[in-house]
């Protein structure tokens, strides 16, 4: 294939294009490592190169930091040079379900074409489509379920498309009435691909194209053709039954097993992993309705029409809706759930052919399968067609996309929370489930794949930044071991300053005496005094409330009440919350920040009335009230810090984004984006804006306009500290939650967004934006004593950039944080556009030092600190709305009906903006009650 055009080559920004600002620098080329640099030269030259990379190519290799081997959790895959051909499976867009309406057996009723068929469906019926055609399919193609299919050869089609007629595989049989259902499949020819291709593009010769893309695509469905015919699978993960939790209410986890055909340097990797599933507890639909209502007696007690409240109506409804179900009077068909009854089935009445009405229960009795419970609610399947609960069955294997309790969510943590080294047991084992080399899938792909990980992958061990405090009003500087250190001894580099404070007890004076309040005050002052806190006056006022009272009220009365007797509202406003958990803090928390401006502390009550030292210093620290009232906890200082962020040549701001969804399930919730910016040179202090906007768009909409706040936020920030400051000259952006195929968006939108909020303040810096990877399966594993913690994970600072990470462009994987429980996910970061000019060294290490300035601990983090900011600043979303208004945000909780704008404006018209004394405070750093 030619190359690009050379004006192209080595620009900045991936994608071959040419960015408005910064350098085409040149360099060294691709597989080439650099010689030898200066120790200070961390700013390198982008590399020069016929063949571009998808986005930005590697400018070559790091070298800093210890060097170690490690072992990781892909395995070595060899692929022939063969040839594949690729088909389209269609009907209109996909598989097209044609049959004529028949008679339901309770009433008759137009059966609507349904808009997809589930992938599983689809399978089968391709499979009955081979096994009916064995002239055309032998050996057996590979299909995704959807719209390709793909065959180490050309398929005797008579043409380049042909259209096959098969019946429904999992049809029962033929009923009076009811005639067979029938479907259409169309195979179409769309393109034959070479597998040279793919191994030229593995070796840096051959530009990524669409033919890569498919190569890579056939192999993936070829090596979960297999598994995914015998077990439940949901894109490129199947599940196992055979290890499994109950979480209650109906749900249990499947162990799943995820496996990925990956590109990566001069070889095909294939990438194995652990996940978890959450599914419909099989058997009686009943005895499922039981579980959820959490309720062991009479189901006429609970599930009876005058029994159901609104809010457990419609939760049961939304639990059930979707649940596909086997109905004896259809024989054993699967049916889908759409909803449930409002009466119970000795009510509920339809007609029969002959005229006369019958109830449901009657309607039974008269096929000889009398109901036990005829007093309960039935459900919905197709169009109109009401069945008890006791005649369904769940079958295995149906995933619950649900929103799960925190409970739940807590037995989801513990399922998935697995040692290191029993994690890396348990993938091989996974691999050899896969049985890759007994699968005739595989081999006619001619794929051979090795049954153990690649071991001896080269990594290094950066070193940490020295983390700076105060002591005796000097800097005192201490060095992280193992990700971690200590505030022992030490006062906060930036000690905020509280004027007045104030107390408000939601408890009863029993159980809040006035000595125990003494002396709650009397550790909170001293824990001021440690940190370097100064508390002007030190006596606070303080209220008991009752819990069930207005809440507004209360904390606008004592605000009130420290003006008057005090002269000015209190700075800090310390809540004690009641044994019983209520919504008061979110409701403190939106009162705080929204309508009063005041930073607000909760605390529980059983928690902090016995406290020690340590408790007291984690409020000021881990709970972050020294900044959230502006201060700053520490800073990282390392020479990397020294020559990027504290060059008064070219000042730069750090900035961060990310954007969250809805629950899985829920369709009348709005998406939350965010975005971040370090105002100080340290990039330790940070604003921030907040967007609403249509659920599950991960483009972020408002991106212009929040950037353009947070620079002018910067700018004004540094002409308080500095006389006449030089206008910023680069800008670091980190942008979280944005998978792969979306790189070339983000470049084409938010990229040029940020351009432009640049433009109208009349700045110009030179950007690199960077994609930090959190959901990706890399993991890394040792058992070397000398490069692991004591929680068998890598030490904090491993950085891979070599083996298993793309061919060309330029990315690493780091493993920035220290372990705790389980196996630590390292973050997979692409480097997209560059044109400041970082070189491999200088991009890690600066990633691996912001991991060290998060101010809610004392410990590095997983992912770099703006990053981490802005999905807190998402977090808090639900703060910024009255919690007595007319949105609800819990799972089952209606909203403004309609099309998805209405919902929308609703939000949007809803989310209230920051009180002006809090928008350039950190609030958002927030955790909860203690």
């Amino acid at each position: 294939m030619p190359p690009r055009n050379a004006s192209d080559r080595g620009a900045p920004c991936g994608g071959g294009k040419t960015p408005t600002s910064g350098d085409s620098r040149g360099g060294a080329g691709r597989g080439s490592r650099p010689g030898p640099a200066p120790a200070t030269a961390f700013l390198s030259l982008e590399a020069k190169s016929d063949i571009v990379a998808v986005h930005l190519r590697r400018p070559g290799f790091g070298k800093v930091g210890r060097q170690i081997t490690v072992t990781v959790n892909s395995f070595a895959a060899k692929i022939p040079q063969a040839t594949i051909v690729h088909y389209d499976v269609s009907g209109n867009s996909r598989l097209v379900f044609y049959f004529i309406a028949g008679v339901n057996p309770i009433s008759e009723f137009p059966v609507v074409e349904p808009d997809r068929l589930p992938a599983r469906f689809n399978l089968q019926l391709f499979t009955s489509l081979q096994d009916s055609e064995p002239n055309i399919f032998t050996p057996k193609i590979v299909y995704d379920g959807r719209k390709n299919s793909y065959a180490p050869r050309e398929l005797a089609l008579g043409g380049n498309s042909r259209k096959f007629t098969i019946g429904d595989p999992s049809a029962p049989a033929t009923m009076s009435g009811r005639p067979p259902k029938v479907y259409h499949i169309t195979l179409t020819k769309v393109a034959t691909i070479n597998n040279e291709l793919l191994h030229r593009f593995v070796a840096g010769k051959q530009e990524y194209d669409e033919n890569i893309s498919t190569a890579i695509m056939a192999h993936n469905v070829a090596i979960r053709m297999e598994p995914n015919l015998k077990h439940p699978f949901d894109k490129r993960s199947f599940y196992i039954s055979d290890d499994r939790q109950n979480i209650g209410r109906g749900l249990e986890l499947w162990r799943g097993i995820f496996q990925s055909v990956r590109p990566a340097i001069g070889r095909i990797i294939i990438n194995v992993d652990l996940k978890a599933g959450v599914f419909f507890k099989a058997g009686s639909l009943l005895a499922l309705c039981m579980d959820f209502m959490d309720f062991n007696g009479s189901p006429t007690t609970v599930l009876s029409a005058d029994r159901l409240t609104r809010q457990r109506r419609n939760e049961l409804r939304k639990f059930l809706t979707g649940i596909r179900v086997q109905v004896p009077t259809t024989g054993n068909k699967l049916r889908t759930i759409r909803g449930i009854s409002d009466a119970n089935a000795n009510t509920l009445s339809f007609p029969l052919s002959t005229g006369a009405q019958t109830t449901v229960s009657q309607y039974f009795a008269s096929l000889s399968m009398p109901l036990q419970h005829t007093g309960i609610i039935c459900v919905l399947v197709g169009a109109s067609a009401m069945i008890p609960l006791e005649v369904c069955h769940v079958p295995e294997g149906q995933f619950a996309r649900k929103q799960l309790s925190e409970d739940q969510l807590r037995e989801l943590q513990t399922f998935s929370t697995i040692k290191p080294m029993e994690r890396l047991a348990k993938i091989k084992a996974g691999l050899a489930k896969l049985q890759h080399g007994q699968s005739d899938y595989v081999r006619q792909f001619g794929m051979e794949i090795d049954a153990d990980p690649l071991t001896n992958v080269p990594a290094r061990i950066l070193d940490p930044p020295e983390i700076t405090y105060k002591l005796k009003g000097k800097n005192e500087k201490l060095t992280p071991r193992a990700g971690t250190w200590h505030l022992q001894d030490k006062q906060f580099y930036q000690p905020a300053k509280i004027f007045q404070w104030a107390i408000l007890i939601y408890e009863s004076k029993k159980f809040v005496p006035a000595p125990a309040l003494t002396q709650l005050i009397k550790a909170f002052l001293a824990t001021c005094q440690a940190v370097g806190i100064n508390v002007v006056k030190q006596e606070p006022i303080y209220k008991y409330e009752n819990p069930l009272g207005d809440i507004d009220a209360h904390i606008k009365g004592i605000g009130k009440e420290s003006l008057t007797q005090l002269g000015d509202f209190p700075s800090l406003i310390v809540v004690i919350l009641p044994r019983i958990g209520t919504d008061i803090r979110n409701a403190v928390k939106y009162i705080g920040n929204t309508q009063i401006g005041v930073a607000t502390q909760c605390l529980q009550g059983s928690k902090c009335l016995r406290a020690t030292s340590s408790y007291w210093t984690n409020v000021m620290q881990k709970y972050v009230v020294n900044t959230r009232l502006g201060g700053i906890n520490s800073i990282a200082t390392s020479q990397t810090f020294r020559e990027f962020l504290l060059d008064k040549a070219n000042p730069t701001i750090v900035m961060g984004a990310d954007v969250i969804h809805p629950s899985p399930g829920v369709k009348d919730r709005p998406s939350f984006a965010a975005v971040v910016g370090a105002v100080d040179s340290n990039a330790a202090y940070y604003t921030d804006r907040m967007s609403v906007q249509i659920g599950r768009k991960e483009t972020i909409l408002d991106m212009k306009k929040m950037c353009k706040s947070i620079l002018s936020d910067c700018m004004e920030y540094r002409k308080k500290m500095e006389k006449n400051p030089t206008p910023l000259k680069r800008l670091l952006f980190y942008r979280d939650g944005v998978s792969e195929g979306q790189f070339t968006d983000t470049l084409d939108t938010e990229l040029k967004w940020i351009r432009e909020a640049c433009q109208e303040l009349s700045l110009n810096p030179k950007i690199t934006l960077v994609i930090v990877g959190k959901r990706h399966h890399n993991q890394i594993f040792s058992p070397k004593k000398d490069f692991i913690d004591k929680s068998g994970n890598l030490v904090a600072g491993t950085v891979i950039d070599t083996v298993i990470v793309h061919p060309t462009d330029f990315d690493f994987i780091l493993q920035s944080h220290g372990g705790q429980l389980g196996t630590s996910r390292p973050g997979h970061y692409s480097v997209l556009c560059n044109e400041i000019g970082f070189g491999p060294d200088a991009m890690q290490t600066i990633t691996n030092d912001l991991c060290y300035t998060y101010a809610r601990c004392t410990r590095s983090v997983s992912i770099p600190s703006p990053v981490y900011y802005a999905d807190m600043v998402c977090s808090t979303a639900k703060l910024r709305y009255d919690p007595t208004g007319r949105l609800n945000f819990s799972d089952t909780g209606s909203q403004a009906s309609g099309s998805d704008n209405v919902y929308l404006e609703a939000f949007q018209s809803d989310f209230k903006d920051l009180h002006g004394n809090q928008k350039r405070r950190m609030y958002f750093v927030v955790s909860s009650e203690h």
